[in-house]
């Protein structure tokens, strides 16, 4: 029986499997949904209202959310996401430049300079902040948006069991890399030498834990502090993370990386013990981890997009190895060119997974349009050009890179030691890589948080991984290339 308590309901119905709901008030027409079966023969070619059942379920609108402090992205206006997300980004490209400094100068340390596989190692160690911390980040940012973190209990379980898992996922990714970095130096050069291995293995396990876990707080501080000021968290924390990662890990990498090589002809045993150290400390975590509720689900199916991503991130780093040793500046630019992207993507993929989780279930769906969305590629039109909230916040994001990469160029011509001679060409070609980057991935996380979401996983886990990957390939290719039509090197 319907009852007309305030007049407001809220309609679920299933198509091909899939939960679809829409909230009606209590004056609007209910529009029957239709059921379709999951083992339709014709379920790929669409929905036939011959062929279907009607079920309508008649719910509280509000059993959403009760809470004030939750934020819609349906409702958040384009001039308070430009507004809130602006002043981070820009710190955060900061952050990069510096990141991008930092690399100018190390590459002149004995470590570059000997263990060139260093640099393939860099991209994927670089990742691993849209690997683990923009992950981490965007995770906690939905948790916050739906209410889960207004129990002090479930907060304190909630960061523990995320610290403890990335630590578990920065160990064993470290590691892989180190291995990816290593296969993809020693088969071009056609000998392995194992003092640089074990040096690379070492410093990449320590650099990726050690990193991890400063990150990892920081970003936990951030989101509860903006949570508990009722800023949105999806609007600044990922950008926080980004400002911070690159810098952080290039710094952890070259002084760990500069002293092991320094006393590997001594003290061999020293990276040996490290890497055993790490590795012996991953079942620890697996089973701290599996404990925890919060936590368990990413654990068990949360290891393909971070592993994915690290290879992806690997290509680049071929691509920026081939880059340092024959164009000249390309380093100071590529930190820069790579962050911004993912920065920005990443900002986007939190806001449509929040949105996503703010009206059900991973495979539930508000309605038709949102569930069709996810089984094709999108409208280029209707993700730039539509008056929808969700396209005004990416007409935003990537108009926001124009003047940023303006900005962060202008400081690394500035501060670069080598004080490079920054052209009108150089600065329109880069320019032009960098929208072009930056346009590619909006339109691949608009396709790929519904894709993730129909298919009952959790975007949070699975796509900021892959389009930082994604961003950070892009990047470099695209940076290169700008260097190759320059007349000369700047």
């Amino acid at each position: 029986m319907m009852e007309e308590t305030d007049n407001k309901y809220h309609q679920l119905s299933s198509v091909n499997g899939q939960t679809i709901s829409s909230s009606l008030e209590g004056n609007e027409s209910i529009e029957l949904s239709h059921i379709v079966n999951e083992n339709d023969n014709n379920s790929d070619s669409g929905i036939s209202p011959n062929d279907s059942e009607v079920e309508t379920l008649i719910s509280n609108r509000n059993q959403k959310t009760g809470l004030s402090t939750v934020f819609d992205d349906e409702e958040e206006k384009w001039y308070i996401v430009g507004s809130e997300v602006f002043l981070p980004f820009m710190i955060a490209g900061c952050g990069m430049v510096a990141a991008g400094l930092v690399l100018e100068r190390v590459k002149e340390l004995n470590v570059f300079k000997e263990i060139t596989e260093i640099y393939i190692l860099v991209p994927a160690l670089l990742g691993l902040k849209g690997n683990l911390e923009m992950t981490l980040a965007s995770r906690l940012s939905t948790q916050a948006n739906i209410g889960n973190m207004d129990k002090k209990s479930e907060l304190q379980s909630m960061i523990f069991g995320n610290i403890i898992l990335t630590q578990l996922q920065a160990i064993i990714v470290g590691f892989l890399a180190a291995i990816v970095s290593l296969a993809m130096g020693w088969v071009p050069q056609g000998h392995f030498n194992i003092r640089h291995a074990l040096v690379l293995c070492s410093s990449s396990v320590s650099t990726a834990s050690i990193a991890s876990l400063a990150l990892g707080g920081i970003m936990i501080l951030v989101i509860v502090g903006s949570h508990k000021c009722k800023i949105n968290p999806d609007n600044i924390a990922t950008p926080i993370a980004a400002s911070l990662g690159d810098l952080t890990t290039l710094t952890i990498l070259a002084s760990i990386g500069g002293f092991l090589f320094k006393i590997i002809d001594n003290y061999t045993w020293l990276p040996i013990m490290i890497t055993i150290i790490f590795l012996i400390l991953t079942p620890i975590w697996i089973v701290i981890s599996y404990r925890n509720d919060y936590v368990r689900d990413v654990l068990i199916h949360g290891w393909s997009p971070v592993i994915a991503a690290m290879f992806i991130s690997s290509a680049g780093g071929l691509i920026l190895d081939f880059a340092v040793q024959t164009l000249r500046g390309v380093a100071v630019f590529q930190p820069v060119m790579n962050g911004v992207g993912g920065n920005l993507v990443a900002v986007q993929a939190s806001r449509l997974s929040t949105a996503l989780h703010q009206h059900g279930k991973p495979g539930e769906f508000k309605d038709r349009a949102h569930y069709y969305a996810s089984k094709i590629c999108p409208n280029p039109y209707k993700v730039f050009l539509s008056n929808k909230n969700n396209s005004s916040t990416t007409r935003v994001l990537l108009f926001m890179s124009i003047p940023g990469h303006l900005t962060f160029v202008f400081i690394i011509w500035k501060l670069a030691v080598n004080h490079p001679r920054i052209s009108i060409l150089f600065v329109f070609l880069y320019l032009i890589a960098a929208f072009i980057q930056v346009a590619i991935l909006l339109y691949i996380a608009q396709w790929m948080v519904a894709y993730t979401w129909r298919h009952e996983r959790d975007p949070d886990n699975v796509c900021i991984p892959y389009l930082t990957a994604i961003g950070d390939l892009l990047g470099t290719a695209l940076l290169t290339c700008v260097f190759l039509l320059l007349p000369s090197s700047i």
